[in-house]
């Protein structure tokens, strides 16, 4: 390993061994399922964790009411996609929380890892295919490190297992079992709530756009994550989106198709380039933000857009895995309102951030073109 010397590597292999010879009853060890299967048992309870993927820090808002205090340092923080939200985990800390890498492939560095002394890595599937073999590093220094997901895209998707074995990994991780279970609770039932009203109604077509930007298209969602919770809210893909995670088609195929409706996907990064729909943002700005997408070239051929059936999500939405029942109301409400008038986002929305988020998440998640 270019960069380690041998030293700090036998110094990183005897702290490991150092903390397994302490006495069980010393140390309370901590046995884990991650998200590929692994079973790991920790020496102890970890205390200074960090994430190769900064949106597991809103996972670990909503199980421990002092979500900060145990990590150590993330990446690429601006994956968060919300300026507001990052500013508010940063207050919450009450300290600098170390950057040890980017978006960049291979810009996370395993020497910055090892220097902040962490008892955990927290990885995922997408983090080590752009950053080479990290786990394999930090495994040679003692480090114990487990995976957030079970997708190569960065999102874990296996069924409605998955959910449940993401909670739960974190509540042992964290010792906060029972608050991972009351949370399990709640959005197992609103996931039924959505299952029952949309109960034998037949599946609409979406265009769902995962990379919505002014001056491209079309960037369609794929079989998987985006396509799979879209099935779940009563929906489905274009048909010519068959790739497993997204696809780029020709505007012509939307219009040969004519999606009964267009999601767009928003955030605060890249501003001025796509609309600005993320936590703590103008909900004006935000609603605006739609219509320089649907003067792109061909896009007035729509009849969802001619008839302003146009909406906007935050890609948060999407990718931190607890918040997507709300992805999944929203669209459900969206595709059939006859159906699920009972179903309400902003409710659930309010019920996560008064009950298990200490870091709340603000409004506008969502937006149409239409209305509010």
């Amino acid at each position: 390993m270019q960069g380690i010397s041998r030293r700090r590597l036998l110094s990183g292999t005897f702290a490991g061994l150092a903390l397994s010879a302490l006495p069980a009853a010393a140390v309370p060890s901590v046995r884990i399922t991650d998200m590929l299967g692994r079973s790991l048992t920790l020496p102890a309870p970890p205390q200074r964790i960090v994430l190769m993927d900064a949106r597991d820090a809103v996972t670990i808002a909503l199980l421990d009411p002092d979500p900060m205090r145990r990590i150590a340092g993330w990446a690429a923080p601006e994956v968060l996609d919300s300026d507001v939200l990052l500013a508010a985990l940063k207050a919450k800390a009450g300290r600098d929380i170390p950057v040890i890498g980017g978006l960049a492939p291979g810009s996370v560095s395993v020497e910055r890892i090892v220097a902040l002394k962490p008892d955990l890595v927290v990885t995922t599937r997408n983090a080590e295919s752009s950053n080479g073999e990290s786990a394999a590093q930090l495994a040679a220094f003692g480090i114990p490190v487990v995976f957030s997901d079970s997708a190569s895209s960065g999102i874990g998707r296996n069924g409605s297992d998955d959910l449940a074995a993401v909670l739960r990994m974190w509540g042992r991780l964290l010792g906060r079992e029972q608050q991972a279970d009351r949370l399990l609770t709640f959005l197992t039932g609103r996931f039924a709530a959505v299952a029952a009203c949309i109960e034998g109604a037949p599946a609409r077509k979406v265009y769902l756009e995962v990379q919505s930007t002014y001056d491209d298209c079309c960037w369609a969602a794929g079989r998987m994550v985006w396509g799979e919770l879209l099935a779940l809210a009563g929906g489905r893909n274009l048909d010519a989106a068959t790739a497993p995670w997204f696809q780029k088609l020709h505007v012509e195929q939307l219009i040969a198709e004519q999606p009964d409706v267009y999601v767009a996907a928003g955030g605060a990064f890249a501003k001025g380039t796509r609309p600005p729909i993320a936590p703590g943002l103008s909900a004006d700005a935000a609603r605006n933000g739609l219509a320089p997408l649907t003067v792109r070239a061909g896009m007035d051929l729509l009849t969802a857009v001619r008839d302003r059936r146009v909406y906007g999500v935050w890609t948060g939405l999407v990718a931190i895995r607890p918040l997507n029942i709300l992805f999944v109301e929203r669209m459900a409400t969206w595709l059939h309102p006859e159906r699920c008038g009972a179903i309400h986002p902003d409710q659930t929305l309010d019920e996560l951030n008064r009950r298990f988020l200490s870091v709340p998440v603000a409004m506008p998640l969502w937006v149409s073109l239409a209305s509010s």
